[in-house]
């Protein structure tokens, strides 16, 4: 089943998402009005499907990518945060910051939290996973550097590209994650690559703070992380999941200043 969030001409809507039309849900516990009856999908579209408390993300958690950045791999799961203002859904624009001149695509697999959890066991910690959906944590790299740490590089408006549905029959084990910008494939693992599998994520993640129902989990990302630039087109595909396309355009509404860093 792939599950939703609907903007109509007389609202925002929970759905359940088919081919041509979306239909109204079953009560699954996210936050938002259920649609009342079937309609087209050509009616409205599709927004980011959660709208997260939290954006909990995964560093260095494909052993490739870490060697691509010039890092070791971590003997535990590194993790940091996105602010939830950060996300956009299928087709919002990046909008590339006059902040940075390094932003980058990361394609990774999101995992989205359907009950209230703490301390989570990793023998049953995927209970409480409601589903599935393509995320890409969008990086500006040069300030992640100069910074030595994450929240301004990953933190931007539109920085967290999600969607464009949660999938809840997904097996996550063994899936292909891809990325192209335009007509190349930059990236392209295999969920199976992870270092730290998902129970492993969800029991540490939940030791150190309460996960709620909509919650997002991005799991890492593969080798191949690169530039984007304004006019491309960015497409973050899983296996089985579906593919999240977003342009790329400079951010015009912020005048263009001297950076406070030198680049590195």
């Amino acid at each position: 089943m792939r599950l939703g969030r609907f903007a109509g001409k007389d609202g925002v809507w929970l759905v359940r998402v088919e081919e041509h039309a979306v239909h109204p849900p079953p009560n699954v516990g996210l936050p938002g009005r259920p649609l009342p009856s079937a309609r087209p999908r050509t009616s409205g579209h599709l927004l980011a499907p959660v709208r997260p408390t939290k954006i909990v993300c995964v560093g260095r958690n494909y052993r490739a990518h870490a060697e691509e950045l010039g890092h070791t791999v971590p003997d535990r799961p590194l993790l940091f945060l996105k602010p939830p203002s950060a996300v956009i859904g299928p087709g919002a624009p990046i909008l590339l910051p006059p902040d940075s001149a390094q932003v980058e695509h990361e394609a990774e697999l999101g995992v989205v939290i359907g009950r209230r959890s703490r301390h989570l066991d990793p023998v049953d910690a995927m209970d409480a996973v409601l589903g599935f959906t393509c995320v890409n944590d969008v990086t500006a790299r040069d300030l992640q550097r100069a910074d030595g740490q994450f929240a301004r590089g990953k933190g931007f408006d539109t920085f967290c590209p999600v969607g464009p549905w949660i999938d809840t029959d997904l097996d996550p084990a063994d899936l292909r994650v891809t990325c192209r910008v335009g007509d190349t494939v930059r990236q392209d693992g295999r969920t199976s690559l992870m270092m730290f599998d998902l129970p492993t994520l969800l029991a540490t993640i939940s030791r150190v703070m309460t996960l709620e129902v909509g919650d997002l989990i991005a799991t890492g990302t593969p080798a191949g992380v690169g530039p984007l630039t304004d006019g491309d087109t960015v497409v973050v595909e899983i296996e089985g999941l579906g593919a999240l396309r977003n342009p790329v355009r400079t951010d015009a509404a912020v005048p263009d200043r001297p950076r406070p860093i030198a680049q590195r």
